[in-house]
């Protein structure tokens, strides 16, 4: 195993959390193949600079958080990725229920303040909103709960 490419993938991890699939994509673009790609990802995985649950949860919570995403949207990038089901389990668990449903609140009253310029049908304002936050990946009958009491 050559150990500057050890080093090189090692800082490439240290850098940003990433997906086994991102290092070996790193790899092949540094010529790195097969078996020896293998072997430097379980070496990274026991260093500890490459963990999946851990990329599942900063993930999560910071899509979450930073991007206002619901946990369908967030579910579903992580599945995309290749994340094992518990990994994404662990990542969902990042997200507070109380915060999740203030977070959707927030997000669904700054929307209604900006389309209430300009849309009067209270029907059509509903429909945009719902279509809104869906689009953000959050759960149905949590839209429209949330929309009736808006």
């Amino acid at each position: 195993m050559d150990r500057l490419i050890l080093q090189k993938a090692a800082s490439y991890c240290a850098y940003q959390e990433r997906t086994q699939e991102e290092v070996r994509q790193r790899l092949r673009k540094w010529n790195v193949w097969g078996e020896e790609a293998d072997e430097l990802i379980a070496e990274l995985i026991s260093m500890n600079y490459l963990s999946e649950e851990r990329f599942a949860k900063t993930y999560a919570g910071g899509k979450f958080r930073i991007k206002n995403w619901g946990r369908m949207k967030i579910k579903q990038e992580l599945q995309r990725r290749g994340i094992s089901t518990y990994s994404i389990q662990q990542g969902m668990n990042e997200i507070g229920d109380q915060a999740y449903v203030e977070n959707l609140r927030i997000l669904l009253q700054k929307k209604k303040d900006l389309l209430s310029k300009t849309e009067t049908d209270p029907f059509k304002l509903k429909q945009k909103l719902a279509r809104f936050a869906l689009g953000k990946g959050y759960e149905s009958e949590l839209v429209w709960k949330e929309l009736e009491s808006l």
